[in-house]
């Protein structure tokens, strides 16, 4: 009996174990490229509209040991595979309507990220952060887009998170796009704000 037992305290803390790894599971390389995807669409970068979902094989994202426990315990775990193989989803309709008011919006936007009159904050929202570089008539006009911008931006990440069943998701998903725009979505001489919420320009 005694010898019984730490194979059966091995066996638990495995389940456990597994079951925890799968279960907070994130895609992030799968979240990157769905992001990668809806800026290109909304910056006019040639990509077309988010059509579905997108897929990373998640064995590049598991551990050995995740990878060993699921097999072992797939049987005693039916949901376990289908868990840990989370796509990122940007089909809903939802979705697709941020997106294209963001794609609408993004021209009236351009000139105020050129001049530097507005940048990309570090949680994946935009600032007017030189307000006096905007001629007085246009001002009111630029608080409106840069409001209704972020409004959709933090929609956007809680629909993504959302339409994919995992809300807890939305925090990771703001982190993927709020890098993301500055690596993809802006251009030289745009400026943005480092972790430490620095301004600076690309």
């Amino acid at each position: 009996m005694r010898r019984l037992m730490p194979l059966n305290v091995v066996l638990a803390s495995l389940t456990v174990a597994a079951c925890v790894t799968i279960n907070v599971y994130f895609p992030a390389a799968s979240a990157e490229k769905a992001a990668d995807q809806i800026i290109d669409t909304v910056t006019n970068s040639g990509a077309s509209a988010p059509t579905g979902s997108i897929q990373l094989p998640a064995m590049e994202q598991r551990s050995l040991f995740a990878q060993t426990a699921g097999r072992a315990l797939e049987l005693l775990i039916p949901t376990a595979h289908a868990q840990a193989d989370a796509d990122i989803d940007i089909s809903s309709p939802e979705i697709r309507a941020i997106t294209a008011s963001m794609q609408a919006r993004f021209e009236s936007l351009e000139k105020f990220f050129a001049s530097g009159a507005v940048g990309l904050t570090n949680d994946g929202l935009i600032e007017l952060r030189d307000q006096a570089s905007v001629p007085l008539a246009e001002r009111a006009n630029v608080k409106r887009l840069v409001a209704e911008d972020n409004r959709d931006r933090s929609t956007l990440y809680a629909e993504i998170a959302k339409a994919n069943g995992h809300p807890e998701w939305e925090a990771d998903i703001r982190k993927i796009f709020a890098r993301r725009w500055v690596e993809r979505g802006a251009k030289g001489g745009w400026f943005y704000q480092d972790a430490g919420g620095a301004w600076k320009q690309k």
